[in-house]
């Protein structure tokens, strides 16, 4: 019960990650507010955090609808006394098109996939962050994860959700400039591949949607559990050293070496930055992933100079 009587929320949470890191959070002692736009959904989450033995508190609240946030805080504003603890940035409803605009070039797209992919991600989380931070700042303390991926560095998917994720880091880190003296983190969490609902409806249950190469199907197929994001949020928060990490893109596989944790299943993690991983995502040099040791790990500046713009 690491989190006993703290306060969270979670947007997004009716299924996938956003599932998953609030039975985490829950299940480490903390209240939770779950938000969503199905209420079937929503009560279903609820109800397994009962099960566990936790308290959740489901809101519909639409992360497209100004309104639905700012009632969400006031409600937390009235019934937490004013406390709020964490802040996880989930919500995303653009899976769907993403999916069904595999391989298809950003002008033949309908130029309308720009806010089913950004305005519940990327505008609803700056809103979302700013009604939080006026509850964290006057408390002094607080801790605000901004969900986000691979995207944000390297071409995935299609234009608008490389620039989406990309917007999602670069919010986390300027937000930190200006929370940074009020004792108030916030940083970029990056899941690897994780098995969600819908990815394994759309990628590992039929035949892949064109576009999708077999090397992505098998990366899936061994992904993260949706609750793996919430086991490492948890431990992160309790970190005496957070605010040596505020402003920073956080990975899972990075933040499970660092706390020592393993998948709810009890698999090891799979480390996206080890050598042997990426060798083995390269046909002609995957054999050598074989004979080279797991913990041989690029350095982070090879990333940043491997897509580097200057």
């Amino acid at each position: 019960m690491a989190l006993s009587g703290w306060v969270c929320v979670v947007t997004g949470a009716s299924r996938g990650i956003g599932r998953g890191i609030a039975l985490q959070l829950s299940e480490a002692g903390a209240t939770v507010y779950i938000t969503g736009r199905q209420e079937s959904t929503l009560k279903k989450t609820a109800g397994e955090v009962k099960e566990r033995g936790g308290n959740c508190v489901p809101v519909i609240c639409d992360s497209t609808k100004d309104k639905d946030i700012e009632e969400l805080f006031e409600r937390i504003k009235q019934e937490q006394n004013g406390r709020l603890d964490i802040l996880v940035n989930n919500a995303y409803a653009g899976v769907q098109d993403i999916f069904d605009n595999m391989g298809i070039k950003f002008w033949e797209t309908d130029p309308s996939i720009w806010d089913s992919i950004n305005n519940t991600g990327l505008r609803g989380h700056y809103f979302f962050s700013v009604y939080a931070s006026r509850l964290m700042v006057p408390q002094g303390r607080g801790l605000i994860v901004t969900i986000s991926s691979f995207g944000g560095l390297s071409y995935i998917f299609n234009v608008a959700y490389g620039v989406g994720k990309a917007a999602c880091d670069r919010l986390a880190a300027d937000m930190a400039v200006e929370l940074k003296s009020r004792g108030v983190a916030s940083v970029s969490l990056w899941p690897g591949a994780v098995q969600t609902e819908m990815v394994s409806q759309l990628v590992l249950e039929k035949e892949a949607p064109q576009g999708i190469k077999p090397k992505f199907k098998e990366l899936f197929s061994n992904g993260e559990s949706t609750e793996l994001g919430g086991k490492c949020i948890v431990n992160l928060a309790k970190d005496k050293n957070l605010m040596s990490l505020t402003g920073k893109v956080l990975m899972t596989c990075d933040l499970a070496r660092r706390y020592g944790i393993q998948d709810i299943d009890g698999r090891s993690v799979a480390d996206y930055t080890s050598l042997k991983f990426v060798l083995s995502q390269v046909p002609y040099l995957s054999w050598l992933s074989a004979v080279v040791p797991s913990f041989i790990r690029l350095p982070r500046v090879m990333l940043s100079l491997a897509h580097s713009r200057f």
